[in-house]
């Protein structure tokens, strides 16, 4: 897990005192499939469409992209969600699979994906991160990127699809900031041990 929240890491700051490093989804995203996909790795993408998909293979020179874009709703329906679980599993072993269809419907199938056990590969999820970079969403500008004000870009091009998430749903994490207490894991040296 990665911390993908400039505003979480500012609130985290100012709260407990804490500094955490960001790595927001659609930077890591870019920058897997610009440094570590090779064109012949497998790369299955879920969400989007098809013109997104080849958008994406051609920028980035890969060649074996494997693309499901489930219904809208999917996650309520179980026959939808099980599709889509199981193409990830159809496609196994992949490289990376990329999980773009919005939370928390890709955190169930990540979920469903590591209880089953049978997909081989890297999967993370990147939001819209497949939309920034096929460019069918523009992204924030970088000030605004840095100064933890992306959501109100976001919020202010889409603010129907939006305005529930950043300004109902979203700040729900405040209250989780301020009566938690946050414990984070150590990272593991190459003998397996923890520093």
């Amino acid at each position: 897990m990665l911390l993908d929240s400039r505003v979480v890491a500012l609130a985290m700051r100012v709260l407990q005192a804490k500094r955490l490093a960001v790595c927001p989804g659609s930077d890591l995203t870019v920058e897997l499939l610009r440094r570590v996909a090779t064109p012949a790795d497998r790369v299955v993408l879920i969400g989007g469409s098809d013109s997104h998909a080849k958008a994406i293979g051609a920028t980035f020179g890969l060649t074996d992209i494997r693309h499901h874009n489930p219904p809208m709703g999917f996650i309520g329906d179980a026959e939808a969600a099980e599709d889509c679980v199981h193409f990830i599993e159809a496609q196994s072993p992949f490289r990376f699979c990329f999980l773009a269809v919005g939370s928390p419907q890709q955190e169930i199938i990540a979920n469903r994906l590591q209880a089953r056990g049978s997909a081989r590969g890297l999967v993370f999820c990147v939001g819209a991160a497949l939309n920034f970079i096929s460019g069918v969403e523009a992204r924030a500008p970088r000030w605004m990127q840095q100064m933890a004000l992306e959501w109100l870009y976001r919020l202010l091009q889409d603010p129907r699809r939006l305005a529930r998430r950043y300004l109902v749903r979203g700040p729900r994490i405040f209250a989780h900031l301020l009566g938690g207490h946050l414990v984070l894991r150590t990272r593991a040296n190459a003998a397996g041990k923890s520093p």
